[in-house]
């Protein structure tokens, strides 16, 4: 049996600041892009599934896990490209295979955007598209900062939004009809999605309102590299990111509680990787 692959934690400085990541493995580079909230800790499993065969390369998202913010108050997934360029330039990252999930999916695709010879392909691990009344009701609700205050009140309210995320999309609108199937993950991963928003407890919220904004119906047809679409069919996303596929390869994959689907998921993207680029 293979001994599991060591995850090292390192920073690297940038210009905005320092920001962390995880890397384990040689090879070909893969560039692990985290959805919001949380970090590249929700990525260590798949981090030690492509370690093997692959240089994985996890960084935090200016203003979430122990990266350093930008220093405005309303980036733009445009701006956390450019983040994601220097970063790439700084590791040592000539080209590189990249994987997003949500907002990691548009930060992915504006990348690609950015420096298309820096990117040899993109897996979109659900995408989402948010407009008109939809929208307006996501910005005024969905992601504020949880400031802290010497009763606790804060830690409460994340609590409470780190909880419903799993429970109900969106996790403000707690009825029959927006009630999410699979309730809670293991104690220790609901654990560390806490911390990791308590880390970034008044920035965390900033990437997520530039992923809302992120037009996904414009910008994800002017990618040229080669894509691959995939979402678990119990992702709130799922819908959105079979829709915004278009002629591109989608992938349903089980759902998240499913223990078949981290397998899947590496399978999913394996193929990919061996027969489209």
């Amino acid at each position: 049996m293979l001994a599991e692959p060591v995850i090292r934690r390192r920073f690297a400085d940038l210009a905005h600041g320092q920001v962390h990541y995880r890397e384990a493995g040689e090879g070909d580079a893969l560039l692990l892009l985290h959805g919001s909230p949380g970090s590249s800790r929700q990525l260590v499993r798949l981090i030690a599934r492509f370690a093997p065969a692959m240089r994985v390369i996890a960084p935090d998202t200016p203003g979430n896990g122990d990266s350093e913010p930008l220093p405005i108050d309303a980036p733009t997934i445009a701006n956390l490209a450019a983040v994601a360029l220097e970063f790439m330039d700084r590791a040592g990252i000539a080209s590189a295979h990249v994987y997003g999930s949500h907002t990691g999916s548009a930060i992915g695709a504006e990348l690609a955007l950015l420096a298309p010879d820096r990117v040899r392909s993109l897996v979109y691990d659900g995408v989402g598209h948010w407009e008109g009344e939809v929208l307006a009701d996501i910005l005024a609700n969905y992601a504020h900062p949880f400031t802290p205050d010497t009763q606790g009140e804060y830690l409460k309210r994340a609590l409470d939004f780190c909880q419903n995320q799993y429970l109900f999309y969106p996790w403000y609108r707690r009825v029959e009809e927006a009630r999410r199937t699979g309730g809670l993950p293991p104690a220790e991963d609901f654990h560390a999605l806490f911390i990791e928003v308590m880390k970034a407890a008044t920035t965390f919220h900033r990437n997520y309102r530039a992923a809302f904004q992120w037009n996904a119906r414009g910008r994800l047809p002017l990618v040229t590299c080669p894509a691959l679409f995939m979402a678990s069919v119990s992702d709130p996303l799922f819908e959105d990111t079979a829709a915004l596929a278009g002629e591109s390869h989608f992938t349903a994959l089980p759902p998240l509680t499913d223990p078949a689907y981290s397998g899947a998921r590496q399978a999913a993207m394996t193929h990919f990787f061996a027969t489209e680029v």
